[in-house]
């Protein structure tokens, strides 16, 4: 009865899909565009390739290459911070799939920084000659995965209080 709960190789392999997805997309956009070109897509969105070297935003971008080994460092910290995580509480479902995409997230721009030294980057929203970022599926996994982890702690929260 117990073996249809979630365990964690489940979320490992949801993190294993991640990656995949995530690079799976860099290919392609490798394959199809040379450095900072662009294909208008929709009036408010542009594939673009680009090379981060930083982190969100660019942050460190400039910092001399450091910045590659310690975000790589990070990444590794947080996955196996994560790993444990997952181990324990597999049967949490929201909390475990919200750690996986971050899981995968990070892992998959971690190849990127260690194959080009930085992020490969191409998806370039933006309104009125203001341009968000450039970002990638691995950086949406993790947006999406902390902004489930914030709604897990309220869920949490409001279940204590009840």
């Amino acid at each position: 009865m117990r073996n249809w709960l979630p365990r964690p190789e489940i979320w490992f392999g949801l993190a294993a899909v991640v990656i995949g997805l995530d690079q799976a997309t860099k290919l392609w956009v490798l394959a199809a565009f040379q450095p900072q070109e662009s294909l208008a897509v929709l009036s408010f969105f542009d594939l673009v390739l680009v090379f981060n070297a930083g982190a969100a935003f660019s942050f460190l971008a400039g910092a001399g290459g450091w910045q590659k080994w310690f975000f790589v460092a990070l990444a590794f910290v947080i996955s196996a911070w994560i790993a444990v995580m997952l181990r324990r509480h597999a049967r949490d479902t929201l909390q475990s799939f919200a750690l996986a995409l971050v899981m995968g997230g990070a892992l998959g721009n971690v190849v990127d920084r260690l194959r080009f030294g930085a992020v490969v980057d191409f998806l370039d929203f933006h309104v009125a000659g203001w341009h968000w970022p450039a970002f990638n599926v691995a950086d949406s996994a993790i947006t999406v995965g902390v902004l489930l982890l914030v709604l897990h702690s309220f869920i949490h929260k409001e279940m204590a209080h009840e």
